[in-house]
C-alpha cells in the first residue's frame, strides 16, 4: 500500500498538491486509493470531490482556491480583489466573484458568493492569474478591480471605491493612463476623473 500511496502522492505533486477526484482517477489513482489515503491522512478534503495532500499545511487562501477549483469561470473581483490587492483593510466574509452573463451562480455550500454578472469586454479585461496555494486563481489586476467599485458602487458602497482610490494613489507607480481606460470600459470615466482631480 505504501508503494500505491508513493505514486499517487507523486501524481498530486505534479498537480500542484489538489486533485479532484475525477482527475486524481484519470490520471491513474484508484478511487479507492483515495479514500485509503484520506483515512490515513495522506490527504486532507478541500471539498466535494476535491483533495489535497496533507503534507501542504493549511492553505493561505482557501476561499480563493476553493472558488477557483470549483468554479473555473470566476473571476475574484471587488472587495475581494481589493483586499488581495492591499487596496482595503476590510477583509469580506463573502468573496465576490465576476462571471460571464450567459453562466449560472455557482452551486457551492461554502464559501459565502456575491456574485457579479458582466459583458464580454468589462468581463475579459484586467484579468491576472495568480498561483496561490498551487492553484491558479483569476483575479482582477487593480486598477480594474478599482472601476469595477465605481461601476457597482451601489452593491460594494461609494465610499469603499473612493478609499480604495486613494489608497491606489498612494502605492507605488499608479497606472493612471490604464486606470481611464478600464473606467471607459466600465462606463465610469467622468465619475473616476472627479475623483482624481482631488488626488493629482
Amino acid at each position: 500500500m505504501n508503494d500505491k500511496f508513493a505514486t499517487a502522492i507523486e501524481i498530486f505533486k505534479k498537480n500542484n498538491g489538489v486533485l479532484r477526484r475525477s482527475e486524481a482517477i484519470r490520471q491513474g489513482i484508484p478511487e479507492y486509493l483515495i479514500y485509503a489515503m484520506l483515512t490515513e491522512g495522506v490527504l486532507v478534503k478541500v471539498d466535494r470531490g476535491i483533495y489535497r495532500l496533507a503534507e501542504l499545511g493549511p492553505l493561505g487562501y482557501p476561499d480563493f482556491v476553493q472558488v477557483s477549483l470549483l468554479a473555473p469561470k470566476a473571476v475574484i473581483c471587488l472587495v475581494s480583489a481589493l483586499y488581495f490587492h492591499r487596496l482595503t483593510s476590510q477583509m469580506p466574509y463573502e468573496v465576490f466573484i465576476s462571471l460571464p452573463r450567459n453562466v449560472a451562480k455557482p452551486r457551492m455550500d461554502y464559501p459565502p458568493l456575491v456574485v457579479v454578472w458582466q459583458s464580454e469586454k468589462p468581463f475579459k479585461t484586467g484579468i491576472e492569474t495568480h498561483i496561490l496555494d498551487g492553484v491558479a486563481v483569476k483575479i482582477y489586476n487593480r486598477e480594474k478591480t478599482i472601476t469595477d467599485c465605481f461601476k457597482f458602487r451601489t452593491k460594494v458602497g461609494i465610499e469603499v471605491a473612493i478609499e480604495a482610490l486613494k489608497d491606489y494613489m498612494r502605492q507605488p507607480q499608479p497606472k493612471i493612463g490604464r486606470l481611464i481606460e478600464y473606467a471607459r470600459i466600465n462606463r465610469v470615466e467622468n465619475l473616476i476623473k472627479l475623483h482624481l482631480e482631488t488626488l493629482i
